[in-house]
């Protein structure tokens, strides 16, 4: 049987599918169906269910929906259902969308709502009929009025499942449900609660940038703080007793699973709460494709790393630049049947079949896991992050007697991991012998498709500050527009892509480290002046020049002021 994002399909189903994939593309033949979720995308999957229904697929039709045709329907039934009426066509038709054409229930349910008009399916993907249902199924923050509403007396200490498309009687539950289905909605990655001076605001951190502040009164500060506490069942004494609280809990958004981090620090006036949302139904990214749509001199070098045997594959950049997404997309790459690969996360972002994964509850528990992955025969690790000497040192031991090992860093630059390393107090040769490759990586905001601007050209001040040549000078370009529009939120900008850099390091550049020919920068330079393989620099003026993106946004995440090449 075939689960594919969430839909299970019997066998005499699954295997339609599977012969159908492997005459639309010969390589799926060889696949066993538990390998389709990580192997095949949703494009090619739900264009092979639709071709066997005999029905059109359609994987954008969110922006198509009819709000008021919702007002007849149940939220929570479409998004178990996998359907949703989209719009009316033509004489007494309606248009419904749906991702499992098999399924009876759109057509039993919606039947009876619409009597006389006659019901026509298309297909479309899991994840646009949840766009669909939120786009008209949620509002755009709780008014002043609800909010002065809250009575700072309430409390309700038995909220243990917290379902935040719920309309909830006691006014704090409501608050906060309002604020993270918003939150979902706009595909935010944070939520930030801040108190200062003055004022208690929340705001939402959405393709890297943080949006408008959200004023909150200032009685519900205590409130608000108790009540999140309360959702990781914490007692809220704790707030008093340590400068930072960490915690996780989860929501349900239409019985979708959201895993929350929450991490919450002291501050001068008050506190400080982040909470970084892990939406493990938009995580299933592909190498190649949607936010990982690397160019071809990109896929060939990270290709290539992926066939290194044994060694140590290091995924750099700040927090936020998508490290982990890679790793785990990589991941999904290399899980083979016959591959034992092991994880040890904080936290588990991307459960993928075949895989096992292990939760870190705490940093004591990081060495004794390590020691016990050694001894449970493994081919691949993922290490969640390099932070200490311990978890360093680790690394090494691991690489050193023949596993493949996938980790994360903070370094601004690919070549700076290894300096991390010895800072950490690893030797150099050690470092030289065990790293196969050092990448870094970030994320790109991509302008508008409906607003951006054209621009001829990079003005002077511009091209001496960025390090550009002349010929930028009439480069045809675009660049956000000032004012955004309705599709953007006003932004200008519309999701972000992934660049990356990757510095391999060869037999002979590891003698050439570990004798002290050669430093890590020097390194970084030879390889960026020979212009083959992907760099950061490069491949953002790439993004530049086919008018994907803008020099704002690229500047933001890349140190254009100096050149290498």
């Amino acid at each position: 049987m075939i689960d594919f994002d969430g839909i299970s399909f019997n066998e005499l189903i699954s295997r339609r599918i599977m012969t159908e994939l492997a005459g639309h593309d010969p390589g799926f033949a060889d696949l066993d169906q538990d390998q389709v979720p990580n192997r095949v995308t949703r494009y090619s999957f739900m264009a092979a269910v639709a071709k066997i229904n005999g029905l059109p697929f359609f994987p954008k039709v969110a922006e198509f929906c009819d709000a008021s045709l919702h007002t007849y329907c149940d939220a929570t039934v479409m998004t178990r259902g996998f359907f949703a009426p989209l719009c009316l066509s033509g004489d007494n038709k309606l248009v419904v969308a749906t991702a499992n054409p098999w399924s009876p229930l759109a057509e039993e349910y919606l039947a009876p709502r619409f009597p006389n008009l006659e019901l026509v399916k298309i297909v479309t993907l899991a994840s646009e009929i949840s766009r669909a249902i939120e786009s008209v199924g949620t509002n755009s923050g709780p008014s002043r009025s609800d909010l002065e509403a809250i009575d700072v007396e309430d409390m309700d200490d038995g909220i243990h499942d917290f379902d935040v498309t719920t309309d909830y009687s006691e006014p704090m539950a409501q608050l906060i449900a309002t604020v993270m289905s918003d939150a979902v909605r706009t595909r935010a990655s944070d939520i930030h609660f801040k108190v200062e001076k003055e004022t208690f605001y929340y705001a939402f951190r959405v393709d890297g940038d943080i949006g408008r502040k959200v004023e909150i009164p200032m009685k519900l500060k205590d409130r608000l703080d108790a009540f999140l506490l309360n959702l990781m069942k914490l007692p809220t004494e704790i707030r008093n007793t340590v400068p930072g609280i960490s915690g996780r809990f989860t929501i349900s958004y239409f019985h979708r699973p959201i895993d929350i981090r929450y991490e919450r620090h002291r501050t001068y006036r008050g506190y400080h709460v982040t909470m970084r949302l892990l939406d493990k139904s938009n995580i299933n990214v592909t190498l190649g494709k949607g936010t990982l749509a690397f160019d071809e001199e990109t896929m060939f070098a990270l290709n290539k790393v992926m066939k290194i045997p044994a060694g140590i594959i290091v995924m750099s950049g700040p927090t936020g630049s998508g490290k982990s997404t890679t790793l785990n997309a990589i991941l999904r790459e290399l899980n083979r049947p016959e591959v034992n690969i092991l994880t040890l996360e904080n936290p588990v972002e991307d459960e993928v079949p075949g895989i096992t994964h292990c939760d870190l509850k705490s940093p004591k528990e990081f060495k004794p896991m390590i020691a016990s992955f050694m001894r449970s025969d493994p081919d691949i690790i993922l290490m969640g992050e390099v932070r200490d000497l311990e978890s360093a040192e680790l690394a090494i031991e691991a690489a050193v007697t023949g596993h493949k090992v996938l980790t994360t860093i903070h370094t601004p630059r690919a070549s700076q991991i290894i300096e991390r390393f010895e800072q950490l107090g690893i030797e150099r040769w050690k470092i030289a012998q065990t790293l196969k490759a050092a990448c870094a990586q970030r994320l790109v905001k991509l302008l508008c498709p409906y607003c951006k601007e054209a621009a001829n050209g990079i003005s002077e001040l511009d091209r001496k500050t960025f390090s550009l040549d002349d010929s930028w000078a009439h480069v045809s370009i675009f660049k956000a527009h000032d004012d955004g529009c309705g599709e953007c939120r006003n932004t200008g900008y519309s999701g972000r892509t992934a660049i990356l850099e990757i510095i391999p390091i060869s037999p002979k550049v590891s003698d050439a480290l570990s004798k002290g020919e050669i430093t890590p920068y020097e390194l970084e330079v030879k390889v960026a002046q020979e212009g083959i393989l992907p760099n950061l620099r490069r491949s953002g003026l790439r993004l530049l020049k086919e008018g994907k993106t803008d020099l704002a946004a690229i500047s933001k995440v890349i140190d254009m002021t100096y050149t290498d090449d």
